[in-house]
């Protein structure tokens, strides 16, 4: 039988977030998965863009910045601005951009 740390154990628990915060956060990290999406939030750090900027920027088709940039709204991680017809997307928040540099910066150890 394994020994068990009724103290250590119950702290932990007493410290979990819950069920629903970590689906949450689980649906924040699947966004930095994908280098697409981080390629994307990296050029909406420095400035804010539309479809046919980062199109461009990327090499991509709009459809599949558009599409990308979909996901990352849903999750709340970047806000858009219109005028006239023109989406502008932005990072949502410093949040988002200091999960983004703390990320870059343990690669770069």
């Amino acid at each position: 039988m394994k020994w068990v740390d009724p103290e250590a154990v119950e702290l932990c628990r007493q410290n979990m977030i819950s069920e629903k915060d970590s689906d949450d956060m689980s649906m924040i990290f699947q966004m930095f998965g994908d280098s697409t999406r981080l390629k994307i939030m990296n050029a909406l750090l420095t400035h804010e863009l539309c479809v046919g900027d980062l199109s461009a920027l990327l090499q991509m088709s709009t459809s599949a910045v558009s599409h990308q940039l979909s996901n990352l709204k849903r999750t709340k991680l970047v806000r858009t601005r219109k005028i006239g017809k023109n989406v502008y997307y932005s990072m949502a928040d410093e949040h988002i951009e200091n999960i983004f540099r703390m990320a870059y910066e343990h690669i770069k150890e």
